[in-house]
């Protein structure tokens, strides 16, 4: 009985670390993903891979994550996506890498600000910022 109960707070604490670690790289990616929208730079395959990779690059997530909690957030290498200057475009897909959901997000609502203000927003031609 013990194990059961040691098991689920176990899972309840691997849950709350995940979710620290999840809110921790969201905030690091929106920061990164905010200084290309205020110079208006459309989210294209190139920067995306950039904003991935400063993001999962940074120390201080590395230092307050333990290596395994990381790993998590790593894009799997059998999910290949362009790195070309093209707008960043998943078509109806909503299953994307963290990194790659938390700029998506963020740049949709710089759009939608952009676009309830009258300001052109980057890629303001397409339907959403970034491209889809």
């Amino acid at each position: 009985m013990n194990e059961l109960i040691n098991g689920h707070a176990d899972h309840g604490l691997a849950a709350r670390r995940f979710q620290s670690a999840a809110r921790d790289l969201q905030r690091i990616v929106g920061n990164i993903a905010a200084r290309y929208i205020v110079q208006q730079v459309p989210l294209t395959w190139r920067l995306l891979h950039a904003i991935e990779a400063e993001a999962l690059a940074d120390l201080g997530f590395a230092s307050r994550h333990d290596a395994l909690l990381l790993g998590l957030f790593q894009r799997p290498s059998e999910l290949p996506y362009p790195e070309t200057d093209e707008p960043v475009d998943f078509g109806a897909s909503n299953a994307l890498p963290a990194v790659f959901a938390f700029a998506v997000a963020v740049y949709d609502q710089a759009y939608r600000a952009a676009a309830a203000s009258g300001v052109k927003a980057a890629g303001a031609r397409r339907a959403r910022a970034w491209g889809g």
